[in-house]
């Protein structure tokens, strides 16, 4: 299984990924990345937590993407993502907010 960690552009992400210090951390961000970051997998594009169906979105990211774990440090997806916690739970996933 995989850990992801939101926001990936900025230094808060790449600086847990280094705490983690895991293998199976996948990084990815709603805002737009650079094309090379893409394409060499070492980042993911997330759906848009402004959309309607953002929960269900990430629900199906993570099933896709084998990820058990999600450190979501974007307040606006922790906060979109909050109501479906169970649901997420229901699927062995657990969703881990910033905080500070």
């Amino acid at each position: 299984m995989n850990i992801l960690i939101t926001a990936a552009s900025s230094a808060k992400a790449h600086q847990l990924k280094r705490e983690l210090n895991s293998t199976e951390i996948l990084l990815g961000d709603y805002l737009d990345l650079p094309d090379v970051m893409l394409k060499s997998g070492r980042m993911l594009k997330l759906p848009s937590p402004q959309a309607d169906t953002y929960p269900h979105q990430m629900l199906a990211f993570c099933l896709d993407n084998h990820i058990d774990t999600v450190y979501l440090l974007n307040a606006t997806e922790a906060v979109q993502l909050q109501p479906a916690e169970q649901l997420f739970d229901e699927y062995g996933i657990k969703l881990i907010p910033a905080h500070g």
